[in-house]
């Protein structure tokens, strides 16, 4: 998350539903799974039964819901029907998937629902259905093995979506852990924003933003392929990650020790291992990479090498630009990807960093093009 007024002062807004500071945070309450305005009107939680966002987004992939009386996702104006006919659609299912096919069978067209939606909210109907459902798949990594066991032992499933959103993410736990592989999940809180990190004993095998486009597909690609299923739960890859992620955003290192466990074609391994030569507070060029690897006219396979990469910021694909210097996609935002070379050039003195760098995320927006 972008960095925030102190949490007594936004506490005390939210009591005294403060107008000025609407559109400066988002308050969720850990007790409902519900996120709001500084200023509803609804009964105030205690202070340690809420935490804070910068965005509504934040709060949706934090697996909160929209309140129903200080609609927090709402302008000044009162949204169409038909907006508030899909987000319905959403709230009575939230952990599945609403098709194009979905939509026309409800009587909308689907070109109508992106367009009516992102004018009103300024984000598609797809992505907001997404960000519930990965949202609520996410709560369970957040509250932990302990909540997922406990939902095993009894035998029941949370009324609210979350545990059926995880199973279908994630897979469903069996009932004997020995007989499947396991893939462990945490939550990592950053300054730019949660990240999802999964590793074994082999390695940390992904490491993305949860708001990244794609992550979901990711995810589902990675179950495949290693014919695994993931849970909450402890690791001591996922220990380091975690240790090594804070020292970075510290900037008391940019070096990583992780083991790195990358699943790709021999061609894109050959990519992702060059990228980790390229030195924190330096960028490379497409082109500078496809020649280095010999082979001057892979310019654009380079890229979607880069697009692949699904081990963010330890696998440095944002250290790679354009051959003119400007920034291009980065599946985190070019925002982000912005922030991250900014804040390398500072901590390595490789020249200097832009100033107020937080600032980029509200002028930037989060733009989702891939890498």
């Amino acid at each position: 998350m972008t960095k925030l007024p102190p949490a007594s002062a936004m506490y005390q807004a939210l009591v005294n539903r403060d107008t000025t500071y609407e559109g400066v945070f988002f308050v969720g309450v850990k007790t409902t799974g519900i996120f709001c305005r500084p200023t509803c009107p609804a009964r105030k939680p205690k202070a340690e039964n809420v935490e804070y966002f910068s965005s509504a987004g934040d709060a949706l992939f934090a697996g909160y819901r929209p309140c129903g009386r200080c609609h927090p996702l709402d302008k000044d104006k009162q949204a169409p029907e038909l907006v508030r006919r899909l987000c319905e659609a959403v709230e009575q299912s939230p952990s599945q998937k609403i098709s194009d096919a979905h939509l026309r069978a409800m009587g909308i067209d689907p070109s109508t629902a992106r367009r009516q939606f992102r004018r009103y909210y300024g984000m598609t109907f797809q992505a907001y259905s997404r960000a519930r459902r990965m949202g609520s798949a996410l709560h369970e990594i957040r509250r932990g093995e302990s909540v997922i066991g406990a939902q095993i032992d009894h035998g029941f499933e949370s009324a609210s979506g979350f545990w059926e959103a995880f199973k279908q993410v994630f897979g469903a736990p069996p009932s004997k852990a020995g007989q499947v592989r396991c893939l462990y999940a945490r939550w990592i809180d950053t300054p730019l924003g949660a990240m999802l990190a999964l590793a074994d004993n082999d390695g940390l095998h992904l490491l993305e933003f949860v708001d990244r486009r794609g992550l979901e597909n990711e995810i589902l690609k990675l179950r495949k392929r290693l014919k695994c299923i993931i849970v909450p739960g402890t690791n001591a890859h996922l220990d380091t990650i975690s240790a090594e992620l804070k020292n970075y955003f510290d900037g008391a290192s940019a070096s990583f020790t992780v083991p790195l466990v990358p699943a790709g074609s021999a061609f894109e391994q050959s990519v992702w291992k060059l990228l980790q030569t390229i030195p924190p507070g330096q960028t490379w060029s497409y082109s500078q990479l496809a020649r280095k690897l010999g082979n001057p006219n892979a310019t654009r396979a380079v890229g979607r090498a880069n697009g692949r990469n699904c081990l963010a910021i330890v696998i440095p694909c944002h250290r790679v630009i354009r051959a003119d210097g400007h920034l291009c996609g980065y599946g985190g935002g070019i925002w982000r990807k912005q922030w991250l070379l900014d804040h390398e050039r500072k901590v390595t003195g490789h020249g200097e960093a832009s100033p107020d760098l937080f600032a980029r995320r509200t002028s930037a927006g989060t733009s989702h093009a891939r890498r």
